[in-house]
């Protein structure tokens, strides 16, 4: 027994370790750097200049910040609802036994194994660019002038050219969860709605989604925290080297605080600090109101 505990200490302690020096630690210097006034990440402690709440309280004030959350807002409920749909319609076409599932499984999951500046790439530079780009070219074709003039890099109409790209590298992803979670339900139920003469419409509203609750959890929270993490993107829609008010998200605004970019002189990693910390009660408030909603234990099979 002794040596049993013996080799459970030696497993676990390098596991303990690294999870104190690489998460614990971070997230609890974050915390408390977001009460001090801090000009560089690295700066030492002695350094720091405790400074309350003031770091929230400029944040509340901050016109940016408040354009960066609203960004972020609509791409997490616009993207979230599309992204939601589009990836569970695929999902309950794919398991209704059509031929070559596995084929147009892979296609539609690929540009979740491409990297998202290529991906990004590719929609700036093959479909949105107003010269020669897919769109340009669709509607000239068909013969709608003002489309086809239209610049899908600029004005009110780029954030939403870039939630359309974000969307669509994302229902790959959640189409697997949806494929994983309609998999596992039992046949027996759909054989007697069937024998009972309900229509596949009618047995996936009245059957599959309500046994999906759990996994829509899932599905919104892994949302959430993409949304929330929301950088390259936002980036690579911008003009080089600046951000731009119409696609800036939380994660890009603490970015340039804490590093000075964009213009800033002066470095406020506390004020980074205190964005990051603000992210991750979003995150943490998101997770609680849909474990109270949505309940794993709802609807037992």
């Amino acid at each position: 027994m002794k040596q049993n505990k013996k080799m459970i200490v030696c497993f676990l302690t390098p596991a303990l370790l690294f999870f104190v020096g690489i998460f614990l630690y971070p997230v609890c210097r974050t915390i408390v750097m977001s009460f001090f006034n801090v000009e560089a990440v690295s700066d030492p402690v002695s350094l720091w200049k405790f400074v309350g709440f003031s770091n929230y309280v400029s944040l509340a004030k901050t016109q940016i910040f408040h354009v960066a959350m609203g960004n972020m807002l609509k791409i997490w409920l616009l993207g979230g609802i599309g992204v939601m749909v589009v990836s569970l319609l695929f999902a309950a076409i794919l398991t209704s036994g059509v031929k070559g599932k596995e084929f147009y499984r892979a296609v539609i999951y690929v540009p979740n194994i491409i990297n998202a500046v290529a991906i990004a790439t590719m929609w700036i530079n093959c479909v949105y660019n107003k010269r020669f780009g897919l769109l340009h070219n669709f509607f000239d074709m068909i013969g709608a002038d003002q489309l086809a003039k239209t610049d899908y890099m600029n004005g009110s109409i780029k954030f939403y050219s870039l939630l359309v790209a974000f969307c669509f590298g994302s229902v790959g992803y959640f189409m697997l969860i949806f494929m994983s979670g309609i998999e596992r339900l039992p046949g027996d139920i759909y054989e007697a709605a069937t024998i009972d003469g309900a229509s596949k419409i009618r047995q996936f509203g009245t059957i599959t989604l309500p046994l999906l609750r759990g996994v829509f959890k899932t599905c919104i929270t892994f949302w959430t925290i993409s949304v929330i993490g929301f950088f390259v993107w936002s980036q690579m829609w911008s003009a080089p080297l600046n951000s731009e008010m119409t696609t800036i998200t939380p994660f890009v605004y603490m970015y340039n605080v804490t590093f000075g970019n964009q213009g800033n002189a002066q470095r406020d990693a506390g004020l980074g600090a205190a964005v990051g910390v603000v992210m991750a009660v979003v995150v943490l408030i998101v997770f609680f109101v849909m474990n109270r909603v949505v309940k794993n234990d709802d609807i037992e099979f």
